[in-house]
């Protein structure tokens, strides 16, 4: 079960995170957009890590819903609107929620993505953060088909999404900034991809410590 103080634990330390890897998150907008990814995620979630105590006791959809909000008012360019679309879908799942089983994470997530694609319009190979969503979900789907543990469902995902990450530097973009530059984007690493493998990738650190 994914519990509520952990999901808290997860967006603390994803402040932490954003932080550390702010320039280089910046590095891989400026090569491809507008240079402003790392800075966006490191202001919108200290933001995050700032108003979380005042909720930290309420349920989990709570929780995930004042997240959103909160990027969604302090982030700019693309990713706040898609990264808060994002959290106040989870919510609507987690609603009333104190911990989580996999599968509940599972349709949280996939939530959240549906929310991305309906804000954004992005298909696969569109080379967008959802291409390191997508097999994410996918193996998490497989995952708990075979009934697989939380802290091993969520380690195959992980690396499920950093192939998909990978696999976005021979696409071509054709969605937001990026897609201005038409071929010129091929042989670079999708920013927003990067970002939500790091999401995935500090959830999936704070269930294996506690496992």
């Amino acid at each position: 079960m994914l519990t509520r103080e952990q999901i808290v634990t997860w967006l603390m330390a994803c402040a932490e995170v954003f932080q550390q890897e702010r320039d280089f998150l910046t590095g891989l907008d400026s090569d491809i957009g507008d240079g402003d990814h790392g800075i966006n995620m490191q202001r919108g979630f200290a933001k995050v890590a700032e108003k979380l105590p005042s909720v930290a006791d309420q349920e989990i959809g709570q929780i995930l819903k004042t997240t959103g909000m909160t990027l969604l008012s302090s982030v700019g360019g693309a990713s706040g609107p898609l990264y808060g679309t994002f959290f106040i879908r989870t919510a609507q799942v987690a609603d009333g929620h104190q911990s989580l089983t996999l599968s509940e994470l599972h349709a949280m997530l996939r939530e959240g993505v549906e929310g991305i694609v309906a804000r954004g319009r992005a298909e696969p190979g569109d080379k967008t953060m959802c291409d390191a969503w997508w097999p994410a979900l996918a193996a998490l789907a497989d995952a708990e088909a075979r009934g697989i543990a939380l802290a091993p469902a969520l380690a195959a995902a992980l690396s499920a999404a950093e192939k998909g990450v990978q696999a976005t530097i021979g696409m071509q973009a054709r969605k937001g900034r990026a897609s201005y530059l038409g071929e010129r984007s091929i042989g670079h690493q999708d920013p927003g991809a990067t970002s939500s493998w790091l999401l995935l990738l500090t959830l999936a650190r704070i269930v294996e410590e506690a496992a």
